[in-house]
């Protein structure tokens, strides 16, 4: 199996804009990874990056993911 590359295509300001990102997303077929600061997640700090969390598609969904969230 070939691994797509992933590309992020938003950056929410904590993990409950990120979830409600994801869903939109997925509800249109596009596959969503989060990544985020496990800190941030667990202090639910908002400062310095921590709590940040990036949407990441599947590269040949970016397009499609960009246009979704304008």
């Amino acid at each position: 199996m070939v691994e797509e590359e992933l590309v992020q295509v938003y950056t929410a300001l904590g993990e409950a804009t990120a979830n409600l990102i994801k869903g939109k997303l997925e509800q249109a077929g596009i596959p969503v990874l989060l990544k985020y600061e496990s800190l941030g997640s667990v202090v639910g700090v908002l400062v310095d990056g921590l709590g940040e969390v990036r949407v990441m598609v599947p590269k040949r969904f970016e397009e499609l993911a960009r246009q979704m969230l304008v």
